[in-house]
């Protein structure tokens, strides 16, 4: 499980006080630092491989400005192509949003979804965590 801290802005605050919701996707998506930088180590958009093809956010309670926020980030699903990340947001103890990604090994040029390679799908296994149905 990777784990992010992040320490909320003014500008992401809306006019009652809490955090907006729409920061929570962009959030999320500095928790998967450590995941792009498998596919791409220098995170260089030239050789990039990672398409989002889905995205679900749950929100549970607010977040405000006043406290540092913890996302959490482990990978739950891993395809011939493709994984799935499952992400929350915590601030106080509290979990405030879950949410699911899924991302595709693809080649930009081609247009084709590729096999991941196995040195891809080793690191992603290490973050894995399954989650019972």
């Amino acid at each position: 499980m990777l784990t992010t801290k992040i320490t909320p802005r003014v500008s992401e605050t809306d006019g009652v006080g809490h955090i907006n919701n729409v920061y929570v996707p962009i959030w999320f998506e500095a928790g998967r630092r450590k995941i792009f930088e498998i596919f791409s180590p220098n995170l260089s958009f030239k050789k990039w491989k990672l398409a989002l093809v889905n995205i679900n956010i749950d929100y549970r309670d607010q977040l405000f400005l006043s406290d540092e926020v913890c996302i959490r980030t482990w990978i739950t699903k891993i395809g011939n192509s493709s994984f799935q990340i499952a992400e929350k947001v915590e601030q106080t103890g509290r979990i405030c949003a879950e949410g699911q990604a899924t991302y595709v090994n693809y080649n930009f040029s081609t247009k084709v979804a590729e096999v991941l390679p196995p040195n891809v799908r080793l690191a992603l296994e290490k973050l894995m965590i399954k989650i019972e149905s």
